[in-house]
């Protein structure tokens, strides 16, 4: 069989039977329900501890370079996989997306608008200074309220309805707007902790090039855009890690990453293509570890803009769209078919709702009658960041022109700047017509759309007075099946008003070097605790 025709259950038998089995059964395994008493194991650890104390360094390289080093300051997952080497949060989860302790020893919930965290009293920082509950309050606040410690952060709708932090009696508590349905799932996803006085006494800039955590791992060393390196931390609360000396860089082209792993010059790499799948796993020193991941790619259409402002345009850009053809003869057939914003397994999920597929002279209707026929427009796509990328903005592109009174061109970009135009909370900043995925850890409708669907939401790119007044009620509701089915609606409506191309759910493939233990991740999380060595 050649290469290009290598299909999902071939890439996935290469990649082994348990991301196989992954596939069939979805993301339903995270559990975004928190126990309300806080009676949870676990430290959401990945067992790549044990007090090795030995040389073993380990290189990852990504698709991109992180954007800062300030935990509090970015959107991006390739930021996150660097940053959290080094911060933790209060709560975490473990690789099947299970809520676990991290830096607190217990949470629950007090009443209807507030919670409480009690935090371990054997952590440091990285200076040697010790881990205290105002450092907690203090890293909430500067999420959700505006200008805390020099910064106004592009990450406070991932705590959703947190309105602030405070120490009562030595422990921290946190309050809501409403009663937060899924208050502990987003502290169990987001929230690094950072030292108070180390943020105050220090400049934005300086932040964004240094660390200060509590983490398994201490900087060493950073270049910006070329590499960041850590140290193991041997004073860290837990055992110490296993691996010795981490680097972390990137090369955006896949072809350079599959490179680099057969000749041992790296130990991870993501987003292998199925081309070259059979290269990775025969070179004998490297192996495939593949899973479904929880990120979403999509063709955001801004709402604001021309042509984009019509509904019957985006419903047009839709049916223009041949997307079983993309997922096969792009991705190969590893992909799986959406249709709504949220992802099949999660909380909110509508599976009455069905794909548009391909209407082509439906399609030239619509924009026939929504007064933009003969409209140009140019998709705006990042390079080397998802899997195929450029590949798929192009064969949107080439569909999109096939409609006689469109045309549409593909403009590549640079990642991080790209991402930065979307997190600046100025929807006018942004490009009218981009491809981008967002990854949702906490299994759970709303995290993709508040940020990304409300009209206050800090990436937007629509507005619709009933999508946010369903949004709102669903946030005031206890989790449940009422929820889940104000959830579905909103789904409906989202499918129905079309203010993106819905495009497919991303697998998440990694390369890895045989001398390795370690085990992709659904979150596309790479933790380096994680790794331990053959």
């Amino acid at each position: 069989m050649p290469d290009e025709q290598l299909n999902r259950r071939t890439y996935l038998k290469l990649a082994g039977g348990a991301a196989a089995s992954a596939s069939i059964a979805g993301c339903s395994g995270g559990n975004s329900n928190e126990n309300q008493d806080g009676t949870t194991t676990g430290d959401g650890g990945g067992g790549g501890g044990g007090g090795q104390t030995g040389d073993f360094p380990v290189t990852i390289t990504q698709g991109q370079m992180p954007s800062t080093l300030d935990p509090h300051n970015h959107r991006e997952t390739t930021t996150d996989n660097v940053v959290l080497q080094a911060y933790e949060g209060l709560l975490s989860r473990d690789p099947k997306g299970k809520i676990t302790k991290k830096l607190a020893t217990n949470y629950e919930r007090t009443g209807d608008k507030t919670v409480e965290f009690t935090i371990r009293d054997d952590v440091t920082f990285h200076s040697g200074d010790d881990l205290t509950p105002e450092d907690v309050a203090f890293s909430i606040n500067r999420i959700v309220k505006p200008k805390v410690g020099n910064l106004e952060s592009p990450q406070s709708d991932q705590l959703s309805g947190v309105t602030g932090a405070k120490v009562t009696n030595g422990k921290i508590e946190v309050t809501s707007d409403g009663v937060n349905p899924i208050v502990f799932g987003l502290f169990a996803t987001y929230c690094d902790i950072v030292q108070k006085k180390w943020i105050e006494n220090n400049s934005k800039n300086f932040i964004a090039k240094n660390m200060n955590g509590t983490g398994a791992f201490k900087l060493q060393n950073y270049q910006e855009d070329v590499q960041v390196v850590f140290q193991r931390n041997e004073n860290y609360w837990r055992d110490p890690a296993a691996v010795s000396k981490l680097t972390i860089n990137a090369a955006k082209e896949s072809s350079t990453r599959v490179n680099q792993l057969v000749n041992d010059e790296t130990d991870i790499i993501v987003n292998v293509p199925p081309q070259d799948a059979g290269r990775v796993k025969g070179s004998g020193n490297s192996r495939l570890a593949a899973v479904p991941s929880t990120r979403i790619i999509y063709n955001a259409m801004r709402y604001d803009v021309e042509p984009f402002s019509s509904t019957q345009f985006r419903k047009a850009m839709n049916l223009a769209i041949d997307l079983p053809s993309i997922i096969k003869n792009v991705l190969s057939n590893f992909a799986d078919q959406t249709s709504q914003p949220t992802l099949e397994g999660f909380t909110g999920y509508n599976s009455n709702v069905k794909p548009y597929g391909k209407r082509k002279k439906e399609a030239e209707r619509l924009v026939q009658e929504s007064g933009h026929a003969g409209a140009s427009i140019t998709l705006h796509t990042p390079v080397g960041r998802y899997l195929k990328d450029v590949e798929i903005a192009q064969a949107v592109s080439q569909q999109i022109n096939q409609l006689s009174n469109v045309n549409c061109s593909v403009q590549q970009r640079d990642f991080n700047a790209l991402a930065g135009e979307l997190a600046d909370g100025d929807i006018e900043t942004g490009p009218h017509f981009y491809l981008i995925g967002w990854g949702n850890a906490t299994f759970d409708a709303s995290q993709t759309i508040i940020p990304l669907l409300t009209t206050d939401g800090a990436l937007t790119s629509y507005s619709n007075e009933r999508v946010d007044k369903l949004m709102n009620e669903a946030q005031n509701m206890p989790d449940g099946q009422k929820r889940n089915a104000k959830l579905k609606e909103v789904n409906k409506v989202l499918h129905d008003q079309a203010p993106w191309i819905y495009l497919n759910r991303q697998y998440s493939v990694y390369g890895v070097s045989q001398r390795l233990n370690w085990k992709a991740r659904r979150d596309e999380r790479i933790e380096a605790y994680a790794i331990s060595q053959k």
